[in-house]
């Protein structure tokens, strides 16, 4: 066999994977995921790593293909596997949305059992096809952060390591691995199908140091982005802000101010907030409800959030 990438060494430097600690790995059966169950099993050790394969049953026989070879490798892995049989509801929205939800919700569950962490194979291709999509998509400094190596619980290895798909594709190959192939990502349905045949490639072919000064980018931003979170902490501590002192305030620290006290009280994301930041300002007493389930009351000097509340039921015997 041909020598492998030192992907093991890097995921193992990075530490979101270490000996003797559990993990388990979303396994779909591609090369990313059996190669990150190969690498957790080397790294974290014997009876430390389990797998989770969600059925979709989307693709037919595909679908049934992809839980077979889950479980062929599992077992020659000595991994112990989970499946779970996921059927999406009607109005479940956005496809791609909806089975990221199943995974990580099914994950997550498995992982408060054994006390360890949720590893998902997300590698630098997948992260430039992030930015790339979310670029098209979500206006903003949030857009350009990318994918997180950690939040909470749920760890992305090979992300943090910065392999490569062309590493996983050789460390699977070098190993005997099979992997499966799943047909829907070269579909041009789906947008972020697009993104990865047309988009990500074109950009990769800009120039050799294109992906990684986006990922330094990133770097840069989330890191630059900390800080400022900060800042806007500080600003909205008290659950209230100052209408003098936020009309003073630069525009974009005002508009993040503004954000962050609908999130506050929503205890949800509010992107719409920030755009509607002219209004508040031209507010003198009163209350504007901006979307995203957020209210701002402007009374004196002061402006809190509150949650905008449901709208009265219909009385249907007087409609």
């Amino acid at each position: 066999m041909a020598d492998r990438p030192p992907v093991a060494s890097r995921v193992a430097a990075a530490g979101l994977i270490a000996p003797g600690k559990p993990v388990t790995v979303l396994l779909s059966g591609g090369r990313d995921s059996v190669c990150l169950l190969d690498v957790a099993v080397l790294v974290a050790g014997e009876g430390m790593v389990e797998a989770l394969h969600v059925n979709y049953g989307l693709r037919g026989d595909e679908s049934e293909g992809d839980a077979d070879h889950c479980g062929q490798l599992c077992e020659q892995l000595g991994v112990p596997l989970t499946v779970h049989r996921a059927e999406r509801p009607e109005g479940a929205g956005n496809l791609h949305a909806w089975a990221r939800d199943v995974r990580y919700a099914i994950g997550s569950g498995l992982v408060e059992r054994s006390g360890g962490t949720l590893a998902a194979a997300h590698t630098v291709d997948d992260q430039v096809e992030t930015v790339l999509y979310r670029l098209a998509t979500s206006p903003g400094r949030r857009a350009l952060g990318g994918m997180p190596h950690q939040t909470g619980r749920l760890v992305r290895p090979l992300l943090a390591a910065e392999v490569t798909r062309a590493e996983t594709t050789a460390w699977c190959e070098a190993g005997g691995l099979a992997y499966r192939d799943d047909s829907s990502n070269d579909d041009p349905r789906f947008a972020r199908a697009r993104v990865r045949s047309g988009l990500a490639s074109s950009f990769a072919e800009i120039d050799d140091r294109a992906v990684g000064a986006l990922l330094q980018t990133i770097k840069l931003l989330r890191e630059e982005g900390e800080a400022l979170d900060v800042t806007v902490s500080d600003l909205v501590s008290g659950g209230q802000l100052s209408h003098s002192e936020l009309q003073e305030m630069p525009v974009g620290l005002a508009r993040l101010a503004l954000r962050a006290l609908a999130e506050s009280a929503t205890g949800r994301p509010c992107p719409r907030v920030g755009a509607r930041l002219d209004d508040v300002l031209g507010l003198t007493d009163g209350s504007l409800d901006l979307g995203d389930e957020a209210r701002i009351t402007v009374t004196g000097d002061v402006v809190t959030a509150t949650r905008t509340p449901p709208l009265p039921a219909l009385d249907r015997d007087r409609c």
